[in-house]
């Protein structure tokens, strides 16, 4: 077992490197492959996109959250990265339908995003046992002490490493101009999150909401489905899905 020194004000320090590093790695993408997709989709969907992604994001951080902790043994309000994921999904597709908007609009966030959750679990792990995201006791040679004694499961570097694994994917296939990283990389990105996560949840001891299944895990299977289905949808019929606006690398995006 690996004993590991943690203090709750860790997650703000990593909070706030996680937040600096996935806007200068966004900044570094728009410059190196995007300024095409950044241009077209900004030109697109006015301001009030913008306030859309940041009312679902705010909104469905806080609800998935607190639906999750308020159920459990000591009840408290919280927020979920998850949450603010699907938050900001349904808030940008009901503005986008509102306005007759159609294609993706989400590539430009993905490195950020994905940048941010890799960063973002670690000051979760750090935090200890105080930011309610631990693993489930195991005796694995791994197992972490997080100052009750008892050997658990590093679930938040299990998910961090995992979209680790999916930045380097990503990045490789900007480097490589593959198609599906300028026109459904979002896509993508959603359905291996909600994948990867369903399975990180099994082992974590949050309450069940349906059958064995807890609050994020239905949520996690929402994104996957949402993702799974755009990006299918998109690979079936690139042209007419992708904005269609040439880029620097004559990319369609």
């Amino acid at each position: 077992m690996i004993h590991v020194p943690t203090a709750p004000w860790v997650h703000l320090v990593f909070d706030l490197l996680a937040w600096a590093s996935g806007l200068g790695l966004g900044v570094v993408l728009y410059r190196w492959r995007l300024r095409g997709m950044t241009a077209a989709i900004a030109a697109k969907v006015g301001g009030g996109y913008f306030v859309a992604l940041t009312a679902g994001a705010g909104i469905g951080a806080w609800l998935a959250g607190s639906l999750n902790t308020l159920r459990g043994d000591d009840p408290a309000l919280s927020h979920s990265v998850a949450g603010a994921l699907a938050g900001a999904i349904i808030g940008v597709e009901a503005y986008k339908a509102v306005r007759g908007i159609k294609g993706s609009t989400g590539g430009v966030f993905v490195g950020s995003f994905t940048l941010g959750v890799v960063i973002g679990r670690w000051g979760c792990f750090f935090a200890g046992l105080a930011d309610q995201t631990y693993g489930i006791p195991t005796a694995l040679p791994w197992a972490v002490d997080l100052g009750d004694g008892i050997g658990r499961h590093p679930v938040q570097l299990y998910e961090s490493a995992a979209m680790a694994w999916f930045l380097l994917v990503y990045l490789l296939a900007l480097w490589q101009r593959a198609a599906w990283a300028t026109s459904r990389a979002f896509y993508v990105m959603c359905a291996w999150y909600g994948i990867q996560r369903f399975g990180w949840e099994f082992l974590k001891p949050y309450p069940p909401l349906l059958g064995p299944f807890n609050v994020f895990h239905l949520l996690c299977l929402g994104l996957a489905a949402y993702g799974s289905r755009f990006a299918f949808n998109d690979w079936r019929r690139p042209r007419d899905r992708a904005l269609s606006v040439p880029g620097p690398d004559n990319q369609p995006v």
